[in-house]
């Protein structure tokens, strides 16, 4: 069994595991760990547990130690360093009048280097600027470029649901989303309404997939015959997040409606169809340019 331990170097960010040794460490300690860019200083979010040593990809590297208060004081002096670099780094790529835009900067915890994130519309030829950053800082230099996701993770906004962006209050990783779970979670296929800060597909679209898959699996589709309370008839509409379902009684040529909670009903025969139940009524969806939509996808 390998010991472990979880860390972040982010608020949001992806979570390390490193080997805490025999150190005395607890979930929202500080640490200062080694990494493969250098000793860094990170917050412990998963606290020590055992794992099976076949579950290990490669070996762990340590944590070093808990972070001292002289650890915690150099860490938020960097804190200040990025904050400068951030403003002479725009001065020269306006100097060098470069088609980028910096999004970040991060100081290794050592100071052996400087990360300069930033995005662009294509590739960007900046040695010039980074021999110019180079002579002002004289420590290495690293420009990373980032997509339109990760900008938005870190520069951080709000959605449209009027909370914070998902990807910069709790989502650590990025998963690939697709307009097929839009269409299956009977949203409006609008690019501005299914779109997030970032101009891609929202996130919430995809951690929202599974409660809907299991819904999908589990309520009756359109023109489905069911028992009900109240007698057989057909299934009309879906309403997959209430679980309830709308169905149609015809007696003596008069049609009837109620709705029913999916446990109160019974399939008598489910119609087969590619259309999920939650799926918005044709009179109401609006036209969309299919092309517009693929580019919103990763």
């Amino acid at each position: 069994m390998a010991r472990i331990v979880g860390v972040r170097f982010k608020k949001v960010g992806k979570i390390y595991y490193f080997s805490p040794d025999d150190l005395d460490i607890k979930v929202n300690d500080n640490v200062i760990v080694e990494t493969a860019r250098g000793i860094e200083f990170g917050t412990v979010v998963v606290g020590i547990r055992d794992i099976p040593d076949e579950e290990l990809i490669h070996p762990l590297k340590k944590v070093l130690r808990v972070a001292t208060s002289e650890d915690l004081e150099k860490h938020q002096e960097n804190a200040q360093k990025e904050k400068e670099a951030f403003k002479i780094c725009l001065e020269k790529i306006e100097k060098h009048k470069l088609p980028m835009k910096l999004v970040d900067v991060e100081y290794t915890f050592d100071n052996n280097k400087i990360l300069f994130y930033f995005t662009a519309e294509g590739r960007v030829d900046f040695r010039e600027l980074v021999k110019d950053l180079a002579s002002v800082f004289r420590t290495r230099i690293e420009l990373r470029q980032i997509g339109v996701r990760d900008e938005a993770k870190m520069t951080g906004s709000i959605g449209i649901c009027g909370r914070m962006l998902c990807c910069n209050s709790f989502l650590g990783e990025f998963q690939p989303v697709s307009i097929k779970m839009a269409k299956e979670q009977g949203l409006s296929l609008n690019p501005a309404k299914i779109s997030g800060a970032c101009g891609r597909l929202m996130c919430c679209l995809k951690y929202e997939q599974e409660s809907y898959e299991y819904l999908i699996d589990k309520m009756p589709t359109i023109g489905s015959e069911v028992s009900t309370p109240k007698g057989v008839g057909e299934v009309i509409g879906v309403e997959l997040l209430k679980e309830k379902v709308k169905v149609k009684f015809v007696t003596n040529d008069v049609i009837q409606t109620e709705v029913f909670h999916a446990d109160d009903i019974t399939v008598l025969k489910k119609t087969e169809t590619d259309t999920p139940p939650s799926v918005i009524p044709p009179d109401l969806e609006e036209e969309v340019d299919i092309n517009a939509l693929k580019s919103l996808e990763d």
